[in-house]
């Protein structure tokens, strides 16, 4: 495949009012994608007249008035029609697209991302994100001529969807069992001052729990920051406070989730999707008795999961890729270790809050604490280290890096491994050391990142 300019692993990202990230391409995007889904047959039968339709949500960040008006300039002048539905979750935009029956969603999201970036990702009007070969299309589009616009009498516009939130809702209470409520639950949600701060806190309270939440005044410059699912220890500190439950962790799109115990330790993506595979195949409903992961989960996942039966397939790192993996094999459940978990039974891509919901109906059927259940996965001592890089060379060609990786997982031998890759939205290098002891983990990581810093170190 060529390789791509403009999109990333999740979209295009980059630091608002810098390229790519700047209203001009936003308004070149806008078209490229009317017109790229004018020309594409998207399974929708249209009655005689009906344009293309294309949804667009956003976050809290202060940008994303810049990147949904210029948008949105650039669909409406190539005659498409624009639905606004302002800040909602990554998910529920997907899940509207579905709704609505709509061509084609945009999110206006840098996801876990300080204020100062943003990105822009793409749905298809099956709610799951385009296929890499449609966005180098439409990149190609952006970077090529200006398609053919339409006369003065056929420019599309923009309406703004005021109950998508409520919809959004009413969806997520619908994938909560009907015979179970959260009536006696105290939880903590913190909403990251991003896009689930009205929603998350709603579907909570209208199931029937108590709620305290963190991260529910956004500002257009406070997402993620300190808070959300990269600092659960806001929740765990509240969760305390409180003497909650359990503790709800979002990031700024709300597409992924850190839980707290009642003590206040930290659940990952990782402890979660053990114990929502573990209850699946309980009842029957673990599609092929199989868990679709990365290559940065735990091993202590894969033992888990074994212990009980279960299947663990790898992909490469973004959720992207999991579920095209889920799709091809038909598998029901898989996820990041960051947070970001499918539940294809009930979504197209990551969700927060249904992934949550989920978990919190295993405590309400079990009646035990979280603590409790997520002792299914011990995880292995596991150390991940970020590097700011100048450069991405590809990882293989640098020799003093891989004969350092080859010696380490030499001293490992079968009881460790080590993933290094770059990241696909930021200008980093990620280095993931496990094994056995917690020490030796944290020094292997150290010289990895060293050797990497010293070569290729911003």
């Amino acid at each position: 495949m060529t390789e791509r300019k403009l999109f990333g692993t999740d979209g295009i990202r980059g630091v608002a009012n810098q390229y790519p990230m700047t209203a001009e391409l936003a308004v070149r995007l806008g078209q490229a994608i009317a017109y790229y889904f004018q020309q594409r047959d998207n399974g929708h039968t249209k009655t005689f007249g009906q344009r293309t339709r294309i949804v667009i949500g956003k976050d809290t960040r202060v940008s994303g008035y810049m990147f949904e008006s210029g948008l949105a300039a650039g669909i409406t002048s190539m005659g498409a029609d624009v639905q606004l539905v302002g800040p909602l979750p990554t998910p529920a935009i997907s899940f509207v697209t579905t709704s609505m029956r709509a061509d084609a969603g945009i999110v206006i999201s840098a996801s876990h991302n300080p204020y100062q970036d943003n990105g822009i990702k793409l749905f298809g009007a099956d709610g799951f994100k385009l296929p890499d070969k449609e966005e180098l299309a439409i990149e190609e589009l952006i970077l090529g001529d200006n398609p053919p616009r339409p006369e003065p009498e056929s420019v599309g516009k923009a309406t703004r969807i005021d109950d998508a939130g409520g919809r959004y809702v009413v969806f997520l209470k619908h994938t909560f069992p009907r015979d179970l409520t959260l009536d006696g639950l105290r939880i903590v949600v913190d909403c990251a001052h991003g896009a689930a701060y009205k929603v998350a806190p709603t579907i909570l309270r209208e199931l029937g729990a108590e709620v305290f939440t963190v991260g529910v005044d956004p500002d257009g410059f406070n997402i993620n920051q300190d808070c959300g699912s990269l600092y659960p220890h806001r929740t765990a500190q509240r969760v305390r406070e409180t003497r909650a439950d359990v503790g709800i962790s979002l990031d700024g799109d709300a597409d992924r989730i850190v839980l707290v115990d009642e003590k206040g330790d930290v659940v990952d993506g990782d402890g979660i999707l053990a114990l929502c595979a573990m209850h699946l195949k309980e009842q029957g409903k673990l599609a092929n008795d199989t868990l679709v992961t990365t290559v940065m989960s735990n091993v202590g996942l894969e033992v888990a999961l074994q212990r009980q039966g279960i299947d663990l397939v790898r992909t490469a790192v973004g959720d992207r890729y999991v579920v095209e993996e889920m799709r091809k094999n038909g598998y029901n459940l898989g996820g990041e270790q960051s947070g970001h978990l499918i539940f294809l039974d009930h979504s197209t891509t990551g969700d927060g809050m249904l992934a949550a919901l989920q978990v919190l109906a295993i405590l309400q059927r079990h009646q035990k604490p979280l603590s409790e259940l997520a002792a299914v996965m011990q995880p292995f001592p596991q150390k991940l280290v970020n590097v700011d890089v100048r450069e991405k060379p590809p990882l293989e060609q640098l020799d003093d890096f891989q004969q350092l990786v080859g010696q380490i997982e030499e001293q490992l031998g079968g009881e460790g491994r080590v993933v290094a890759r770059y990241s696909g939205t930021e200008s980093k290098a990620r280095i993931m050391v496990e094994g056995p002891d917690e020490n030796t983990v944290r020094d292997y990581a150290q010289q990895l990142s060293r050797q990497l810093q010293a070569t290729i170190g911003a």
